[in-house]
């Protein structure tokens, strides 16, 4: 089990990086830029993806230290169906598969939820 958790943790951190470090900080898809501009406006939308940017690269630093992961996986599930729901309602057009993103949204927030609550052989051990 602990491998197949350390596997799924890497590519989960994995997404986290590739959104971040390629797609927002290196704007190789400069979709993601427009998705900031339509959602929080044009006059700093290059700075604020940048910093949405460095911050999923954070967030993947985050659960390669293995610090707090449940809070991390908590915090990982609020921050992309909050993200998701936004993009959902008000930049539908500009996502890659349209309004159902948001499945593909769900199924990631599963495998995190699965992978740390059932999975995660430190907390399978120490049952209080």
């Amino acid at each position: 089990m602990k491998s197949l958790y350390n596997k799924l943790n890497y590519g989960i951190a994995a997404v986290w990086i590739i959104n971040g470090l390629f797609c927002k900080v290196l704007n190789l898809v400069p979709r993601h830029e427009e998705i900031v501009t339509r959602i929080l406006g044009g006059n700093y939308s290059r700075t604020l993806a940048l910093l949405i940017g460095c911050s999923e690269i954070l967030m993947a630093i985050w659960i390669f230290t293995g610090i707090n992961s449940r809070l991390n996986a908590i915090t990982q599930i609020v921050i992309i169906a909050a993200m998701n729901l936004l993009e959902f309602i008000l930049a539908p057009d500009l996502l890659l598969w349209g309004k159902f993103n948001s499945l593909f949204a769900f199924l990631f927030i599963l495998l995190i939820y699965f992978n740390e609550f059932h999975l995660n052989p430190k907390k399978l051990n120490h049952h209080v």
